[in-house]
């Protein structure tokens, strides 16, 4: 079984191996490739001849860069409905992953952003390396972190998900691990060798027994530089409101808070505090499917703002890196202005099948 192009998936021993396969995209997902992904797990799932499955990128610069934004952009400019139709998918792909009945490992070495996070961090086994910069940098398009992002960084320790999600920055492996966006960090040097390990597991091999077999090529190592900075963290970011938070950090006033305050500047306001809401409501949700319902919610409107397509132009397009957002300041994002990002949407809203 093999399909060559964008997509890969191939039995390779008891492995279902699925290779994103756009090296020079630095594998950003298209809509054809979600729907390519899903095939394959339909696939491997039905063949008791496979025992797991593993994600896996081609070339040497990451995983996934995320989803395909250009093509967003252009549908965006003409009230095209590529949103509509590639979130809805991508978001139920999430899902099935985070409840897939046979183990999933995904290697997520190199970059991994926005879209990759989507098909790496809800898997059961998730690898990093020395070389993992993982990011939700959305907000810096006018977006929020999305594809179960809001679950994910909800669920970090303390408020180091709030930083990552409202600042973009970027994870190392270790910090991946210690924020619950990965279990294990495994020298690059050392991933063929479990990637062979890995093909050689027999069917119905149990995910302890799987997680026993990566623990044995891994470090061990399960905080980085972030993490020793979580006491400050929380303080500057235990707030519900991001004018509190601004004024935390303008409080502080040391060399770090003043640099994070002006990395927030660059963000879209109303994009941050979307952000916040989400993250906040993320708290308290049963399911990373209620997540994922609000998140389709809100990302309907932002395809639909100005702040999206001129985020993604000033990063993408015209890569001037000077954004005009719209409000430009956060005291103006007022209740008024998201709202409609939380209003339920009727027929349009999100399903998943539970047969998945």
């Amino acid at each position: 079984m093999s399909t060559e192009g964008d997509l890969i998936a191939r039995k390779e021993g008891s492995a279902g191996i699925i290779r994103l396969n756009r090296p020079k995209a630095i594998n950003a997902v298209t809509l054809e490739m979600f729907r390519d992904i899903d095939r394959a797990l339909d696939r491997f799932e039905a063949d008791p001849e496979v025992g797991l499955i593993l994600l896996e990128g081609a070339g040497d610069r990451g995983l996934c860069a995320g989803g395909d934004i250009r093509a967003l952009f252009e549908s965006s400019k003409v009230n095209g409905d590529l949103g509509k139709i590639l979130w809805r998918e991508e978001y139920i792909l999430n899902a099935r992953i985070a409840e897939f009945k046979k183990p999933y490992v995904a290697f997520m070495d190199g970059i991994v952003m926005g879209g990759g996070v989507g098909l790496s961090a809800h898997s059961r086994h998730r690898v990093v390396t020395e070389r993992t910069k993982l990011a939700m940098p959305e907000v810096g398009l006018g977006f929020f972190p999305d594809v179960g992002g809001t679950f994910l960084l909800a669920h970090a320790p303390g408020e180091i998900g709030t930083y990552f999600g409202l600042t973009g920055q970027t994870m190392n492996g270790p910090d991946a691990v210690y924020a619950r966006f990965a279990d294990a960090v495994v020298p690059s040097g050392r991933l063929a060798a479990l990637r062979e390990a890995l093909t050689k597991v027999a069917p119905g091999t149990s995910s302890s027994e799987i997680e026993i077999l990566i623990n044995g090529f891994a470090t061990g190592e399960t905080s980085g530089p972030v993490a020793a900075l979580e006491p400050r963290i929380d303080q500057w970011f235990a707030f519900d409101r991001m004018e509190d938070i601004l004024a935390a950090l303008k409080r502080d006033g040391s060399e770090l808070a003043l640099s994070t305050l002006a990395t927030l500047g660059e963000k879209s306001p109303r994009g941050m505090v979307v952000t916040l809401k989400l993250l906040r409501l993320a708290r308290g949700a049963s399911s990373l499917e209620e997540c994922l319902v609000r998140e389709y919610r809100a990302a309907l409107e932002v395809f639909r703002s100005d702040d999206f397509r001129e985020g993604v132009r000033a990063a993408v397009i015209d890569k001037d890196r000077s954004p005009k957002w719209s409000p430009a300041r956060i005291e103006d994002v007022t209740p008024e202005v998201i709202a409609p990002y939380f209003a339920e949407i009727g027929k349009d809203e999100l399903v998943f099948d539970q047969a998945n």
